[in-house]
């Protein structure tokens, strides 16, 4: 449960509360596609064909089944992208360029990315094209190392490719009160990163690992749950840090 539960639950609850979402499913896995309910069948136009540039933006864009929340899924072609963009020029600049027609065609509040997990050319185009950066963070042994290496990653592309963009937070999430390896992983998260570390922390609950199953939010799935509440106060305090920012 890190960075497409994240991406999805989060994106639902900025909707929730009034804001128009796009989500770009970036990852050729393809889960946040699945964890809006969009089947592999109707994934044939999507984010590959956004960052290659053999469609136009508007063509890609779905309505999902939560109101106000937009997906461009990804589609089986993304897995190639890394290789056919190597001898592209200004390659890293794909979707950042993509990501400016859709800023003049539509209006969303926020566009959210879900990256695929490695540090590879699709996920360089992706921080490339973004005003802000959340990473979420798992309370769980190594996470704090892994994150650390991202975040100077971060500040290497804020310095040489686009100094407009930053680190948003980091979001614990995976969060078992019961477990002490979780509490020590938090504790040394917020002594390392500071203010950082969004107050916000996403706790272990069944019910949103069952809802990605459903293809659902898990707002959408069980909204009284204590995950739901959870990406509900996530999804408040980011608008809130985005106000005093």
């Amino acid at each position: 449960m890190g960075k497409t539960t994240t991406a999805v639950n989060l994106a639902a609850a900025l909707a929730a509360i009034g804001q128009t979402i796009l989500l770009i499913d970036f990852d050729p896995q393809g889960n946040a596609s699945t964890g809006l309910g969009v089947k592999p069948t109707d994934r044939q136009n999507g984010s590959y064909r956004l960052v290659t540039g053999n469609s136009l933006p508007d063509e890609l864009v779905l309505r999902t089944d939560v109101p106000n929340l937009f997906l461009i899924p990804a589609e089986a072609d993304l897995a190639g992208a890394e290789i056919e963009l190597v001898d592209v020029e200004r390659r890293e600049f794909r979707l950042q360029s993509a990501l400016s027609a859709i800023r003049n065609g539509q209006t969303f509040d926020y566009i959210l990315i879900d990256c695929p997990p490695s540090l590879g050319l699709l996920t360089l185009n992706a921080l490339v094209a973004s005003a802000g950066i959340i990473v979420p963070l798992q309370c769980e042994f190594y996470a704090l190392e892994g994150v650390s290496g991202l975040v100077r990653t971060i500040e290497s592309v804020r310095r040489r490719l686009n100094p407009g963009t930053r680190l948003l937070g980091i979001v614990l999430t995976m969060f078992d009160s019961r477990n002490s390896l979780s509490s020590l992983v938090a504790s040394d998260a917020r002594d390392f990163f500071g203010d950082w570390v969004y107050q916000t922390v996403i706790p272990r609950n069944v019910r949103i690992s069952e809802a990605s199953s459903f293809g659902k939010p898990i707002l959408s799935y069980d909204p009284k749950s204590t995950g739901a509440k959870a990406y509900n106060q996530l999804a408040a305090e980011l608008l809130d840090r985005e106000k005093q920012a």
